[in-house]
C-alpha cells in the first residue's frame, strides 16, 4: 500500500507558475509507476503527466506538453509536477495517482489504485 499527499496548489494569475509536490508514504515511490490526473467541474478526469521508471519515461497530455514538467525526488519520496505559463483553463483540482510499476505510461485513471485527496489550482485572468 502506498498513501499519496499533495500540496502546493493556489491561486495564481495567467502565465504565472506552480509547483505541486505529491509525497508518498508506506512503500518508496519509485515502487510505482506516477501521475497526475486534473478535473474540473462538470468535466471528466483527465490525465495531465505520468512518469515510470523501467524503463524511465514520461507522458504529457498534449493540452500541457510544453508548459508543464514532471519530475521525481527518490531520497524525499516526492513527486513533482512544475506548472509554467498556466491558462485559465488549467484551473482544477489536480490529484496525484499511483499504479503498481508498469513499462509504459498509462493515461486511463481506471489502472491507477491509489489517489491524494487533491490540490485546488486557479488560475485567473
Amino acid at each position: 500500500q502506498v498513501q499519496l499527499g499533495e500540496s502546493g496548489g493556489g491561486l495564481v494569475q495567467a502565465g504565472g507558475s506552480l509547483r505541486l509536490s505529491c509525497t508518498a508514504s508506506g512503500r518508496t515511490l519509485s515502487s510505482f509507476s506516477m501521475a497526475w490526473f486534473r478535473q474540473a467541474p462538470g468535466k471528466e478526469r483527465e490525465f495531465v503527466s505520468g512518469i515510470s521508471w523501467n524503463p524511465y519515461n514520461t507522458g504529457y497530455a498534449d493540452s500541457v506538453k510544453g508548459r508543464f514538467a514532471i519530475s521525481g525526488d527518490s531520497a524525499k519520496n516526492t513527486l513533482f509536477l512544475q506548472m509554467n505559463s498556466l491558462k485559465p483553463d488549467d484551473t482544477a483540482v489536480y490529484y496525484c495517482a499511483a499504479r503498481p510499476s508498469s513499462s509504459v505510461v498509462l493515461v486511463d485513471s481506471r489502472h491507477y489504485y491509489y489517489w491524494g485527496q487533491g490540490t485546488q489550482v486557479t488560475v485567473s485572468s
